[in-house]
């Protein structure tokens, strides 16, 4: 009877000292997994801090006029200038940060037609594609802050930011998301930056806005902006 009940208190202590491993490596992988998503930019910005602003925007038509339902969807008049949604709010950032800005473009121009598009867009995340960016930036190691937009596309980022992300030493960056889209908020793309750029800081609180609510992106994105410290009350 003793040695069946020390039998019974050995297997107690080794179920629990297995199960507190089990739950020491989950966290230990959850937190390797995020340790580089941070809520808020840690200082304001300052004189000393230079700062990018690059996007990826595909306005789907540059006349403003006789628009169909797809092209106002996409774009941004101006002062008569037709901007895609996130080149508009890239602008509004280096505005406001007094960022440099840069557009992420490919070297084979996409399609303008929305079916088109949508289709070249859903074969290209089948296949994993990797776009070829027509300019590429001459240096990334100046910058300290960059920001990084694009509009969703098909619940990702479309695959030529993919091609950006790789193209580049992110290590020791602070890393800014924003996006615009038409309905799916961020779509997780904050994690999957998080989990391309393991060496630079992203920021989880990031800027997203709907296609619907244009007309507010300048009040949004200062607001925004204040949040994280990148720019002064």
């Amino acid at each position: 009877m003793k040695n069946k009940i020390i039998g019974i208190i050995i297997a107690i202590v080794l179920v629990m000292v297995i199960g507190g491993i089990y739950i020491w490596s989950t966290n230990q992988e959850n937190s390797s997994t995020s340790n580089n998503l941070k809520n808020q930019v840690p200082n304001s910005l300052d004189k000393d801090s230079k700062v990018l602003v690059a996007y990826f925007s595909l306005p789907e038509t540059d006349d403003a006029s006789n628009m169909n339902e797809d092209e106002e969807n996409s774009t941004v008049v101006v002062d008569g200038e037709v901007l895609g949604n996130t080149q508009y709010v890239a602008m509004l950032i280096s505005n406001y940060t007094g960022g440099n800005i840069y557009r992420i473009e490919p070297k084979e121009p996409y399609t303008t037609n929305h079916d088109d598009l949508v289709d070249q867009a859903l074969e290209e995340q089948e296949n994993n594609a990797r776009p070829e960016i027509k300019d590429s930036l001459d240096s990334i190691e100046d910058y300290d802050v960059i920001f990084i937009g694009y509009p969703i596309w098909w619940n990702d980022l479309p695959q030529i930011l993919y091609t950006f992300l790789e193209s580049y030493d992110f290590s020791g960056k602070t890393i800014i998301p924003f996006s615009t889209h038409g309905g799916s908020g961020l779509a997780g793309t904050v994690e999957t930056i998080s989990d391309t750029l393991p060496s630079a800081t992203v920021l989880q609180n990031a800027f997203s806005l709907s296609r619907n609510s244009m007309e507010d992106a300048p009040s949004e994105v200062e607001e925004w902006l204040k949040e994280i410290n990148m720019i002064e009350e």
